[in-house]
């Protein structure tokens, strides 16, 4: 078995082979092509390279697949972001009139970053991430994937895994595409609830009735609460734990809750203290309707996700790109199947290194290579294309690319409802 082992110091001798033989190009395109719908749609993207030391070059734009991929294989990126369709050619931008290089379009992006939680995790802190926290990317996807579906419609939604601490969101739909920076930021505000900065204590504040959009979120949060929370981060186990939930508990009920916290029998697992806690609570306050929602804004304030909503509002925020390496860790950001969501790994996700080793293992015997005629009729664009299709199936990749070309081909039949209608416009005129 080939080590998935990596070494940061190995990255430039890895990546000219991971974007020579490994790296997706023709799925890449295809995503950021949108069936060529629009005009110069893929022309006008901006695409931003981060190389080797920090040296970080923006505003690059590419006529076709081919100009895009012998940049790529030149400047071998430690980083790609991807950012919005201008007005004009961004590699350009300096020779347009000022004011009139605009960004016009651009994914709705949603960024979820797992050090955003430090105040609600105790297994790790900052830049590192476990299975027991990552529980709190699992119940994100699903909270934010359901709400953009359900709640605004959208269909065609990419989530991909950053390589380190973090999952991103981006929603391709058309109309998603299309937003104003205000209408981004009813999204990203509608889908906010943990607010306040590290000063704040109390960061989730529930008002009757309970809009239909929480209770959805709720019942996904109370599904995974008493794993990840009281026994996984035991959060009713240290008193430096206890004592941050009880910060959250309206004071008229305090003494009770923490009696049941505290008092309650030692040999109740940490699930019945807490139930017991809470119902006994809620009794006591029940006449009283004040902070009758106390357990639900714990809940919330411990996993609901907590979304960078600047980087969702602008159009022209930079976004790091799917399939991109992540330089510290190695890893790929990979598309995720939400059909296996709650089984994700990010630990297990291949590195640069891995997928690297894994070409040099022998051919499978019989492996399909094409007969000498076939090869004779390609052309060399397309031979090489096929040799990298080869490759990338014989590495842990293969299954990423194969969720990446399932959303595609989901996307792809938006494409071909909107260029009948061009065809259609047209012919009426």
């Amino acid at each position: 078995m080939p080590s998935s082992g990596y070494d940061a110091a190995c990255l430039p001798d890895l990546l000219p082979l991971y974007y020579r033989r490994l790296f997706p190009f023709a799925q890449y395109h295809r995503w950021l092509n949108y069936g060529g719908v629009q005009k110069n749609y893929f022309q006008n993207r901006e695409f931003s390279f981060t190389l080797k030391d920090d040296i970080y070059v923006r505003y690059q734009s590419f006529s076709t697949q081919t100009e895009l991929e012998k940049e790529m294989l030149k400047m071998n990126p430690y980083k790609i972001d991807v950012g919005a369709i201008y007005s004009h050619r961004p590699n350009q931008h300096n020779t347009v009139k000022s004011g009139t290089f605009q960004a016009l379009e651009k994914e709705l992006v949603f960024d979820i970053d797992m050090t955003d939680y430090d105040d609600v995790r105790s297994c790790c802190s900052a830049a590192e991430i476990c299975s027991k926290c990552w529980t709190l990317m699992t119940i994100a996807v699903h909270i934010l994937d359901r709400a953009l579906r359900d709640d605004f419609g959208f269909q065609h939604l990419l989530w991909v895994y950053s390589g380190r601490r973090g999952v991103h969101c981006w929603v391709c739909d058309e109309a998603a595409r299309k937003l104003s920076v205000a209408a981004r930021s009813a999204v990203a505000e509608y889908l906010s609830l943990v607010k306040g900065g590290d000063e704040t204590v109390k960061k989730v504040v529930l008002t009757d009735p309970l809009h239909p959009f929480i209770r959805e979120s709720l019942a996904v949060v109370e599904r995974y609460f008493p794993q990840y929370a009281l026994h996984e981060q035991e959060i009713l186990s240290r008193k430096e734990s206890v004592d941050k939930v009880l910060a959250l508990v309206p004071e008229d009920i305090l003494f009770l809750f923490q009696c049941c916290i505290y008092e309650g029998n030692k040999a109740c697992s940490r699930a019945s203290r807490w139930k017991l806690a809470v119902i006994r609570s809620l009794c006591l306050q029940a006449t009283a309707k004040k902070g009758q929602h106390f357990e639900k804004e714990i809940m919330l304030q411990y996993c609901y996700p907590r979304l960078d909503v600047n980087v969702s509002k602008g159009v022209n925020h930079l976004l790091k790109s799917p399939f991109s390496v992540h330089p510290k860790t190695g890893r790929i950001s990979v598309p995720m199947d939400l059909e296996e969501l709650d089984t994700f790994d990010p630990l297990a996700v291949p590195t640069i290194s891995l997928i690297c080793e894994e070409l040099d293992r022998p051919r499978a015997a019989g492996g399909g290579e094409e007969s000498e005629d076939v090869k004779e009729k390609e052309n060399e664009k397309d031979a090489a294309e096929r040799r990298k299709i080869r490759d990338y199936k014989r590495t842990s990749l293969a299954k990423y690319v194969k969720y990446f070309d399932q959303f595609l081909d989901g996307l792809a039949l938006s494409w071909k409802g909107e260029l009948l209608k061009k065809s259609d416009l047209e012919k009426d005129f």
